[in-house]
């Protein structure tokens, strides 16, 4: 129903990879949240993590990186599981959140790996209400994707952009087309009755 689709796809060569990569780095840096290592899911998460952790490193701050297949491999290194050993504590990074569900799954795989999720990293916070259930059942339509990781799972979140943040930039831009404003308003008009605050 969204009126907007976020697509990292579109990060499709080595300088949009390494500008994302360096706006990941500096909100990680800007938060202050504490970790061990990174963690990309499969698929989007596996470029973004190498990149990201690569823009930590060439600004002095050099962290392990490891990240999951979907499908095990029995020969080589084995496993689902890829780069260095999943410990301590560990911070996903991923490019946006609509729900819970990948968050919950990469806290798995974290956990069966016996370290510990500590926070998750993503490009873009869509501040709208989660699309899926809580543990219990029930669905809570006040809490965003952002918000029931932060308060149910208990993970910090730091985010590149928001949508607030965009519709702000949206406003501001001039771009006075037909299409442009039209894009405007649906997002707004869906922001109205799906954001949250």
């Amino acid at each position: 129903m969204s009126p907007y689709f976020f697509n990292a796809g579109l990060f499709d060569d080595g300088a949009k990879l390494l500008k994302l990569a360096h706006f990941y780095a500096q909100s990680i840096l800007q938060s202050g949240i504490q970790f061990d290592m990174l963690f990309g899911p499969a698929y989007k998460g596996i470029p973004l993590v190498a990149a990201v952790s690569m823009e930590l490193a060439r600004l002095g701050h050099n962290y392990p990186f490891a990240y999951n297949r979907k499908e095990a491999k029995d020969h080589g290194e084995g496993g689902t599981l890829v780069g260095a050993a999943v410990k301590g504590r560990v911070m996903i990074i991923d490019d946006v959140m609509s729900a819970g569900t990948a968050a919950r799954e990469s806290i798995a795989i974290i956990e069966a790996a016996g370290a510990k999720p500590c926070a998750v990293a993503i490009a873009l916070d869509r501040q709208e209400k989660a699309t899926e259930s809580t543990p219990d059942g029930t669905r809570d339509v006040n809490h965003s994707a952002v918000q029931y990781v932060r308060d149910v799972l208990g993970l910090q979140v730091c985010a590149v952009a928001e949508l607030r943040s965009l519709l702000q930039y949206l406003e501001q831009d001039g771009t006075s087309n037909a299409e442009a404003q039209a894009n405007k308003e649906a997002v707004l008009a869906y922001r109205e009755r799906y954001g949250v605050a």
